[in-house]
């Protein structure tokens, strides 16, 4: 299997695992959840158009996919920090919702809510009971993995 294809496969894996985890196992995305998604569906797309152009455009959209992919893993990161309380989300949508100034009324209090209930982004979500390794913090370790793999092959592939 070429690498562009390989990282491609790869890196949709990743948003798709965690839409389904959604599906089957009930767990709530919060925002920085769904942030970490974006750059592995461009990488994604960048792994794509590698595979189908040749020669340094290819190592360059390798390289990029790889880019790409640890954008998300330092977003991870930065939501395991938020997760263990080691600093607050720069995010005002992963706080818990509060009741507002006192002087509100509970319409104003029932308008200003969301739709539906945002997850706080410091609440950690386990896929493994048991196992103390967050959802986030399984990305960041998926985002530095794949991550490097894309820039070795965007090595080898110059190499060539």
């Amino acid at each position: 299997m070429p690498y562009a294809l390989l990282i491609a496969v790869l890196a949709i894996a990743a948003p798709l695992f965690a839409q389904a985890s959604e599906s089957w196992w009930g767990l709530a995305p919060c925002i920085l959840c769904l942030w970490q998604r974006w750059p592995y569906r461009i990488a994604a797309v960048l792994a794509a158009l590698g595979v189908v152009l040749p020669g340094r455009l290819r190592v360059a959209l390798v390289a990029l996919s790889g880019v790409s992919i640890l954008v998300s893993g330092a977003i991870a990161a930065l939501h395991v920090g938020v997760e263990q309380h080691w600093w607050p989300s720069p995010l005002p949508g992963c706080a818990a919702p509060t009741a507002g100034p006192a002087t509100q009324s509970i319409d104003d209090m029932m308008r200003s809510l969301a739709v539906a209930p945002a997850k706080p982004c410091d609440e950690p979500t386990y896929l493994i009971p048991g196992l103390p390794v967050s959802m986030a913090a399984m990305n960041l370790l998926y985002a530095l993995g794949l991550g490097g793999l894309a820039l070795v092959f965007a090595r080898r592939l110059a190499r060539r």
